[in-house]
């Protein structure tokens, strides 16, 4: 295969559209007429597994008091009693986070309210990627010796690190671990492990980010200490900052936190989080977790990715809007870099796909020396995109190979890593994201290996891109009520994506014109009105756009507010002749 025919075979195809089955009449009706809402919306509502009138009002309206109690989670109870006995006798808390926006954010966030709790003692710090590595290392065990920590707490790590917290606790250090991740061969012997994805966690919600198990913790020891939670609700801004940047589903109790937490973070009390705000361009523009993934917390994680995650830490517990102003100015900086070694390290990952016969290879295991760790997440989810493949990318430096990988839907990615285990010095993540450390020697074996496990668990359809679509709508409903209808689905994100609309047999009311490096911009006639529609990146295969033609379009009903003007488009997503056939999709939630 050349060189020409293989980077053919990367380029974005058209994806497969999949409707999701009809919704039950049934069910629709009795939201219809108990709500009073559109029966589009209410289909919409039955289709995301919202069928029943209270769970519909739940998800329509999320309120505070739908999330669990703090001793939901199993070990909470203990954790919060030996946290508030630390405080009560003013014992030196040694706070050990993550150099990610979670780990950061759950870090400020304890340390903040034991501080309010009234604790002098509360030593923050969260490790150097470069330096110390990930998760609860021997630099972090040393580290909280030498601040003299009677108590260690770990936010967003220190499940895997058995041999560490082992060590600490043998010390007479006691270790609370908090943590999201999998537990991967038995939990680690600590004071107490709080974490929703133990096996004998109790918790019915399983995808709490980080920041979401400390502020639980946190509400708990309020009520331990008799103090209000009205200080830790405060502290919602930074939940939803970290579980949207840590991709957590937006659904459950996720959904009602970051439901809080946006509004919030507009009016933000932490001075590092307005300086984060107005440095990036979004002061007075509402803040979705839209812009919140893509604007602001790439600005946090890029100090933990190629600088110090301190930096970003300082950020979110800054006291002054000058202090913080300053720290925002070098987060933009380190920004900018990241954004140029994402560059590099992608053209490079891409000449060695072009190098690799995709019709043969179901799952990439990519690595070079000189790659900067920090960047190799966010290009290994790039080089998804385009291979629609399974993908490794490991950052090889003297010997030592430290990888990140990405997934598609139909992968477990976890589970891949498990059956390599042996070519790993220490790995982890869950199924759609995962890190690990090894030997670069092993690297030959990892990669056959992990070519074979996905080989074996993937079929060529599998690799399709696939686009769900929520809803066909008549062209008469396509207006300014839906779209403010829509907006009580908010926020999107994973688990409760933007909903994806088709229109059946549409004619454009202009021709398209080319927009930016590959954009589109053109109109369609509706029966009651013309309206603005935009495209970027339409893969290889999409019907033509013209005049003449009818297609069907897949698109999410959004505003665009351009320089004072708000008007209602269409982002189109996927072009197709009208009329084509398609199978009925999973009515799993993204």
């Amino acid at each position: 295969m050349t060189t020409t025919a293989i980077s053919a075979a990367r380029t974005r195809t058209a994806p497969r559209w999949r409707s999701v089955p009809e919704a039950d009449a049934a069910l629709v009706e009795t939201l219809h007429s108990t709500l009073h809402l559109p029966r589009v919306v209410c289909g919409l509502l039955v289709a995301r597994g919202y069928g029943n009138v209270e769970d519909a009002r739940r998800f329509l309206r999320p309120r505070l008091e739908h999330v669990s109690a703090p001793d939901s989670l199993t070990d909470a109870s203990r954790a919060i009693d030996r946290i508030a006995d630390a405080v009560r006798k003013q014992q030196t808390i040694f706070i050990h986070g993550d150099y990610d926006v979670d780990g950061m954010s759950s870090t400020a966030l304890l340390t903040r309210v034991l501080r309010h709790l009234g604790a002098q003692h509360v030593v923050p710090w969260v490790p150097h990627r470069l330096t110390d590595g990930y998760d609860l290392t021997n630099n972090g065990v040393a580290a909280a010796r030498a601040c003299g920590a009677q108590l260690v707490v770990t936010c967003d790590c220190g499940t895997s690190a058995r041999a560490q917290v082992d060590e600490l606790m043998r010390a007479g250090i006691d270790v609370i671990v908090t943590d999201h991740h999998l537990p991967g061969h038995g939990l680690p012997p600590a004071y107490a492990v709080v974490n929703p994805r133990r096996t004998d966690c109790i918790s019915t919600d399983k995808d709490l980010a980080a920041v979401g198990v400390i502020y639980k913790l946190a509400l708990g020891l309020c009520d331990a200490m008799g103090v209000s939670r009205a200080f830790v609700h405060e502290q919602l801004d930074l939940v939803a900052l970290a579980t949207i940047a840590d991709v957590a589903p937006l659904r459950g109790e996720n959904r009602v936190l970051v439901r809080y937490g946006l509004r919030m973070l507009g009016e933000t009390r932490n001075a590092g989080l307005r300086a984060l705000v107005r440095s990036s361009g979004l002061e007075g523009k509402p803040l979705t977790a839209g812009r919140v993934g893509f604007v602001l917390a790439p600005r946090l994680n890029a100090a933990g990715r190629i600088g110090d995650a301190k930096l970003g830490l300082s950020l979110l517990l800054a006291q002054t809007d000058a202090e913080a102003n300053v720290i925002a100015r070098q987060l933009e900086e380190l920004n900018r870099d990241r954004q140029s070694i994402d560059q590099a390290v992608l053209s490079d990952a891409l000449r060695q796909v072009d190098a690799t016969d995709l019709s043969e290879t179901y799952g990439l295991v990519l690595a070079n020396e000189g790659w900067h760790a920090g960047v190799i997440g966010i290009v290994a989810s790039r080089v998804v995109e385009q291979t629609s493949r399974p993908t490794v990318l490991v950052a090889v430096d003297n010997g030592v190979g430290k990888g990140s990988g990405r997934s598609i839907p139909s992968f477990d990615l976890h589970a891949a890593l498990g059956a390599c285990a042996d070519c790993f010095d220490r790995y982890g993540g869950h199924r759609a994201a995962a890190g690990l450390t090894m030997p670069s020697s092993m690297l030959p074996m990892f990669r056959e290996r992990f070519a074979d496990y996905a080989r074996s668990s993937l079929s060529a359809d599998d690799l399709v891109p696939e686009l769900r679509i929520d809803l066909r709508v008549p062209a008469s409903e396509v207006g300014e009520e839906l779209e403010t209808l829509l907006k009580h689905f908010e926020p999107f994100g994973i688990g409760n994506a933007a909903p994806t609309l088709a229109l059946d047999g549409v004619r454009l009311a202009t021709g398209p014109r080319k927009i930016g490096k590959d954009g589109v911009r053109f109109q369609v006639d509706l029966p009651t009105r013309t309206m603005d529609a935009i495209a970027w990146g339409l893969p290889s295969g999409s019907a033509r756009l013209d005049l003449a033609s009818a297609v069907d379009l897949a698109f999410r009903l959004e505003r665009d507010d351009y320089r004072g003007a708000s008007t209602l488009q269409l982002r189109v997503q996927a072009v197709r002749a009208a009329g084509a056939t398609e199978s009925p999709a999973s009515v799993q939630s993204r």
